[in-house]
């Protein structure tokens, strides 16, 4: 999964996350708690 933009809409006590892909298409929608968000943006791993 190759990674090329995220996209973050930030709430209250909610974030909703979706990765996109080299084509546009949406790879990963997830709903994550603000320490979650924190965790799983920590362990992404960056393209040179």
């Amino acid at each position: 999964m190759q990674i090329r933009s995220v996209g973050i809409d930030l709430g209250k006590t909610t974030f909703h996350l979706v990765a996109l892909g080299d084509n546009g298409k949406a790879l990963l929608k997830k709903k994550f708690t603000q320490k979650q968000l924190i965790t799983f943006t920590a362990n992404l791993q960056t393209s040179p």
